[in-house]
């Protein structure tokens, strides 16, 4: 500090890389993705594309969560979900999905059977990479649902959280991700049905949570459906 309490040349260099380097830090606790994308209009067309999560596996039929999903928005909303799908199979197939429903907006909930196949979770995220490449070569939005990374103490003390993949995708992408959801379902005993499946109630808070993520997002803009 020099007399009369300006700060010497020095002491300035060192608060800007302070502030330099607490705008970083808040910048990668943001929102990986966009969150002012246009909404989607009553008639659009959402398509789920996904695995057994997707499906509904682990509770009755109209119980999953892309049902759940078109009675609360409106939308015409497409399950597409294949049990036992992995991000670098489902390559194969989205071609023909996008196809046949043209699609609005591209729900990818991918990844779960690939950790847990021991897959590299680099490789997991360029076959995302390539899902998303193919959603928008159609013309339509892509939207990424974060998936639990695998960790055995994670599931049996409730503590699992996202992968980091899909945050670095999101980012690099500038593709919007909706976190956290199925990771905090399946924390939750009464929510699921087996370690890696939600029950009815489970898919419930799914979409529920899901819907809130559009709305905040900006493709949703929150009015119920009747």
């Amino acid at each position: 500090m020099r007399a009369g309490g300006r700060p010497s040349r020095t002491g300035r260099a060192g608060q800007l890389l302070w502030l330099l380097l607490v705008a970083g830090l808040l910048a990668a606790c943001g929102s990986p993705g966009p969150t002012d994308l246009d909404p989607l209009p009553r008639s659009a067309t959402v398509l789920v594309f996904g695995n057994s999560v997707t499906h509904g596996t682990g509770a009755g039929d109209g119980k999953d969560f892309p049902t759940r999903l078109e009675a609360i928005t409106g939308w015409t909303v497409i399950n597409d979900g294949v049990p036992g799908d992995r991000a670098d199979t489902a390559r194969g197939r989205i071609e023909d999905s996008l196809v046949e429903h043209e699609p609005d907006l591209v729900i990818l909930e991918l990844g779960g059977n690939d950790f847990l196949r021991g897959r590299d979770p680099v490789g997991v995220k360029e076959d995302l990479r390539a899902l998303i490449g193919h959603v928008r070569d159609h013309g339509g939005q892509p939207l990424l649902i974060g998936v639990p990374e695998a960790s055995a103490l994670g599931a049996a003390t409730g503590r699992l959280s996202d992968d980091g993949i899909y945050r670095e995708l999101a980012r690099e992408e500038d593709v919007p991700l909706i976190e956290g959801v199925l990771a905090g379902v399946l924390n939750d005993a009464d929510l699921r049905a087996d370690r890696i499946h939600p029950n009815a109630d489970g898919y419930a808070r799914m979409a529920e949570e899901i819907a809130d993520g559009l709305m905040e997002v900006g493709l949703w803009l929150g009015r119920r459906a009747p």
